[in-house]
This record gives C-alpha cells, sequence and structure tokens, in this order.
C-alpha cells in the first residue's frame, strides 16, 4: 500500500515538474520575431488588410469583365378598378381590371475602357393574362437586342481606373512588407524590455546578496572597532535601499513579461527568459544606395503616385462638368408578340432604338469655372506638398542611415565599457572586503556597473531597431544583399 501511494506521488510530482518546464521557455530574438510572425494580433491584422486589399483589386479587376445577369419576375399579379371612357354612353367610369404578368431577361454587359461606356446584348421574355372579360393571353418576345451607352464630356472613369488601381494593389503588397518589417521593430522592443528588467532584477538580487553580506561584516568590524556607526549605518541603509529596489524589479519584470506574453499571443503564465544577442551583422550601408532602394520599394512613392493621378482626375471630372454634357444611348433588336407562345418567335420584327441627351449650362454663375479653376489650385498645392514630402523622406533615409552605421561601433565600445565596469566592480568588491577601502568608493563602483550594463543593453537594442527600420523605409535585405519578398499565394491559402 505505501508503495501504491509513493509511486502515486512520484507521478504527481514529476508531471507538476513537467507542467513547469513547459512554462518557462529560453526566446533568442529570432524566436520571438518569428513567433510574433505567426501568431500575433499584429501578424492576423496585417495579413487580413491585406487580403482586403487583394480582394478589392479582384472586384476592379472582375468589373472589366463581361458579367450576365438572369432577372425575372415571375408572377405579378393585379387587381384594380381604372379610370376609362365609355364610347358608347359618352362617360367616364371605372372597370375592373385584373391580370397576371410574368416576365425573364438575360442580359450580358460589358464596359469599354477606352470610351468610358458600356456595350450590352439582352433576351427575353413576356407574358400577360387577363384574368376578366374574354380572359385572353399574349406573349412578348425579345430574342436578341443589342445596345450601346456612352456619355461624351471627356470623363472616363474607366480610364482612371486602369491607371489608380493596379497602384493601388501594389501599393498594398509593399505595405504587407513593410507591416511585417515594422513587426520585427516590435517585437525587438518587447524583447529588449524583458530583457532590461531581467538584467535589472538579476543586478537588483547581486546588489541585494552583497549588501546583505557587507552589512553583516560591517557588524562584525564595528563590534572590534575597525568600522565606524556611521559607516555601519550606511550599510544598513544600502541594505534597506536594495531590498527596496529588488522588490520594485521583480514587480517591473512581471510588468514586462505580460506585455510579451500578450504581444506574443501566449499564456499569461508563460515564463520567458530572453537571451541576450551577442553577435551583430558587421554592416556599413551606403546611403545612395539606401535610398535608391526605397525609391523603388518604399510603398510611400506609390502613395505619392497614386496621389497624383487622383488630382489630375479630380481635375478632369471638373472639366468635363463645367460644359456641355452629352449621353448616347442606340439599340438596335428583334421583337414580336403574338398570342401562342409557339408564335412568338415567328418572323419577328425589327426594333431599334437611339437617342441623344443634352445638357447645356446657359447660367451657373460662374460655378462650373470655379471648381475646375479650385480643382487646378488643389492639385498645385498637393504636387507642392508631395514634392516635400520626398525630399524629406529621402533625408530621413540619409540621416537614419548615417545613425546607423556608427550603432555597431556603440555597442562594441559599451559591451567593452560594461566587461571593464564588471572586473573594475570585482575588484573594489574583494579590496573592501580585506578593508583597503570604504564603502563610498564600492558603492560608486556598483553604480558604475550598473549603469554600464544598462547602457550597452541600450545600445543593442538601439542597433536593432534601427536596422529593422531601416528594411521598413526600403524594403530591402542588406544582409543578403536583396529586395525583400512574400509569398502571397501563401496568404490565400488559409
Amino acid at each position: 500500500m505505501n508503495k501504491i501511494i509513493f509511486t502515486l506521488l512520484l507521478f504527481v510530482g514529476i508531471s507538476l515538474a513537467t507542467q513547469a518546464q513547459e512554462k518557462k521557455i529560453v526566446l533568442t530574438l529570432p524566436e520571438v520575431i518569428d513567433i510574433a510572425s505567426k501568431q500575433s494580433i499584429d501578424a492576423f491584422r496585417n495579413k487580413n488588410m491585406y487580403l482586403a486589399s487583394y480582394w478589392e483589386h479582384r472586384f476592379y479587376k472582375a468589373e472589366r469583365l463581361p458579367s450576365l445577369t438572369l432577372s425575372s419576375n415571375p408572377l405579378d399579379f393585379n387587381r384594380y378598378r381604372n379610370k376609362e371612357y365609355n364610347f358608347e354612353t359618352n362617360e367616364d367610369e371605372y372597370r375592373l381590371r385584373e391580370y397576371i404578368n410574368s416576365d425573364v431577361t438575360l442580359s450580358a454587359v460589358q464596359n469599354v475602357s477606352l470610351t468610358g461606356g458600356q456595350v450590352f446584348v439582352r433576351s427575353g421574355l413576356g407574358m400577360v393574362k387577363n384574368l376578366g372579360g374574354d380572359k385572353n393571353t399574349s406573349f412578348n418576345a425579345t430574342p436578341i437586342s443589342i445596345g450601346f451607352s456612352q456619355e461624351l464630356n471627356g470623363y472616363n472613369e474607366l480610364k482612371w481606373q486602369s491607371k489608380i488601381e493596379p497602384i493601388k494593389f501594389e501599393k498594398a503588397k509593399k505595405e504587407f512588407i513593410q507591416d511585417v518589417e515594422d513587426l520585427r521593430t516590435k517585437s525587438t522592443i518587447r524583447f529588449f524590455g524583458l530583457i532590461n528588467a531581467q538584467i535589472q532584477k538579476g543586478i537588483a538580487e547581486m546588489n541585494y546578496a552583497n549588501a546583505d553580506t557587507l552589512y553583516k561584516i560591517g557588524k562584525g568590524r564595528f563590534q572590534v572597532g575597525t568600522v565606524t556607526q556611521d559607516e555601519l549605518l550606511e550599510l544598513e541603509l544600502r541594505l534597506l535601499n536594495n531590498q527596496q529596489a529588488l522588490n520594485m524589479a521583480i514587480l517591473e519584470e512581471k510588468r514586462a513579461q505580460a506585455m510579451l506574453n500578450s504581444f506574443l499571443s501566449l499564456p499569461k503564465e508563460t515564463e520567458i527568459e530572453c537571451i541576450v544577442p551577442s553577435d551583430i551583422p558587421s554592416l556599413q550601408i551606403d546611403p545612395d544606395m539606401a535610398i535608391s532602394e526605397a525609391i523603388k520599394n518604399n510603398p510611400e512613392m506609390l502613395s505619392q503616385e497614386q496621389q497624383k493621378l487622383e488630382q489630375d482626375e479630380n481635375v478632369e471630372r471638373a472639366k468635363s462638368e463645367r460644359g456641355l454634357n452629352t449621353t448616347l444611348f442606340a439599340m438596335y433588336g428583334l421583337n414580336q408578340s403574338a398570342d401562342n407562345f409557339d408564335d412568338v418567335y415567328v418572323k419577328p420584327d425589327k426594333s431599334q432604338m437611339f437617342s441623344l441627351g443634352l445638357n447645356i449650362p446657359i447660367v451657373d454663375w460662374g460655378r462650373g469655372k470655379g471648381r475646375y479653376s479650385m480643382a487646378k489650385s488643389n492639385r498645385e498645392v498637393a504636387l507642392a506638398t508631395l514634392e516635400q514630402e520626398r525630399i524629406d523622406f529621402e533625408q530621413d533615409i540619409y540621416q537614419s542611415v548615417l545613425e546607423f552605421n556608427l550603432q555597431a561601433g556603440q555597442v562594441f565600445t559599451s559591451a567593452k565599457a560594461d566587461t571593464v565596469a564588471k572586473m573594475g566592480y570585482d575588484v573594489t568588491f574583494q579590496r573592501f572586503l580585506i578593508g583597503k577601502i570604504d564603502v563610498i568608493k564600492l558603492n560608486i563602483a556598483s553604480n558604475d556597473q550598473e549603469t554600464a550594463r544598462m547602457a550597452y543593453l541600450s545600445r543593442l537594442r538601439d542597433y536593432w531597431t534601427a536596422y529593422f527600420r531601416l528594411r521598413s523605409l526600403t524594403l530591402f535585405d542588406f544582409e543578403n544583399n536583396r529586395p525583400l519578398v512574400v509569398d502571397y499565394n501563401k496568404l490565400l491559402e488559409n
């Protein structure tokens, strides 16, 4: 019996230990970025924003293809009294009308991008059956009719769509790649946020342990008279301050852990131990090359091109609305009516329709001219603004490259300073233990060590965020010397 209980307890202990190990994971920066790109809310939003643009582009392309529509009114029953003139009695009178209508029409429509008009082909069949009087039935058929409609005011919306929509979709594709790189930057910031908190906690634990040791040594030396009461009180104060700092560091680590778990969509009880990146790529980026790649790849350039076309479209629309507006409609077809369905398609007659509509503004008090002038002025302002934005964009990239090229040296220098500060603290601590220096110098060495460590982590974070920002601006992989690409077909699989 005791063996069974022991076995069960051992099994439970092993299970709890296994679960605890599963909740704690060790991650590097690339692994955090990989998890974020697969399951974070930002990745989900980026994907669906691209898919929305994809289906919008599909809708645009579908509008340029022929559409086939079947419309029908299978049953339309009417029973009402209508006022009619009776020629026999020379009087108006109300008569009961009661009939059933039924019709079906098949239509094919094709938009004409060259002119902005529409070509259509129709075929229809209708029936009306009187329920009163002689109860006769009549059929009407249009075997085929071909028509064309066109506005002749000079503005062709389809032409402008064919210029703007492909640019919008290409911009959406570039924006998705940029969002992926921005996600790398966010992941880096969250990653180093937790690293900083964990390092701060480690430093606080070490400081508290050292302060506790020094305070115990100080009490012993105070009893033998080698440490003054002022120095002992300073050691006790240092111990209390380090205890408070440790409590705050533990709280800050939990907060940073919760933020990273939320960002990565991990269970809240997951504990992540971050590994500080030890290596950085040795890169020196040419500013002119970075500007050239940004001009080719950055979606901001496509956005500016889109805005220019939209301004030109607004001017063209305003110009077409200020003068003569003409609408042309023409149709040719075959049509026949009969009392019997078998005769409705026999020897159909010709059917033609032609109309020309004119809308001529005679007095509009300058409204058309004002809209046109306003559209031209808005275009000039927009073009000037876009030119200034392009200059600022290039300057931003140039400055970002210069700053990044300095980051590697900064990381190397801060890493060396971190090593030197740690060695200095170790030497100072040992000298304090043998009574060669006082508490003040030990505190200075401790502060220098903490400052150097945090400065190194800060430089490392600045390096990676600056690197991913440059990738986001240029959509270029500087390590492999090639533009960034994405398998868009894979996004459509799920």
